[in-house]
């Protein structure tokens, strides 16, 4: 049982040279190590925490990018809108001006047909005047040509002609 029982001075010096190094690893090791596992917990906070503003940033972003994508879209419909009216409002009123056109060409045109038509059965008339005055001037030539012809007419004039 000796083998298995350490004996005094090997214990008191392992005591010793446990304690000289632990005071050399507290002295010289524990600090550095602590220090390096702080700064490595700060670090991780702070990547954590840079990575949770640059994701806040990110989703104000896109929600910004969402406003600003709405806007234009209902900018672009407002638009479109106002093209269709003004589109609408230039054929309204080229369709105004066409019929306003159509109706003054109408109305010239009736207004030159009946000043046509005017002059030709004026033409007309006078034309046919003209010829009846000459064919009656022929006829009363040949009738008259004769003294009591010219006498028997002025009798029968005067028979048809009542005076008061």
């Amino acid at each position: 049982m000796d083998l298995v029982k350490p004996a005094f001075g090997l214990v008191f010096w392992m005591i010793i040279s446990f304690s000289v190094i632990l005071f050399l690893l507290k002295k010289f090791a524990w600090g550095p190590i602590l220090n390096s596992l702080t700064e490595r917990e700060n670090t991780i906070s702070d990547a954590l925490n840079t990575a949770q503003k640059a994701k806040e940033e990110m989703l104000a972003l896109k929600a910004g990018n969402e406003k600003l994508l709405q806007e234009a879209r209902n900018e672009r419909d407002l638009l479109l809108k106002e093209a269709r009216e003004a589109k609408e409002m230039i054929i309204s009123e080229a369709k105004t001006k066409a019929t306003e056109a159509a109706d003054k060409i109408l109305v010239s045109a009736r207004e030159n047909i009946s000043n046509e038509k005017m002059a030709a059965i004026t033409e007309l008339k006078n034309y046919v005047a003209t010829l009846s005055i000459e064919i009656a001037e022929k006829v009363l030539k040949q009738e008259l040509a004769d003294p009591n012809k010219q006498k028997e007419l002025v009798q029968t004039l005067l028979k048809d002609t009542k005076l008061n």
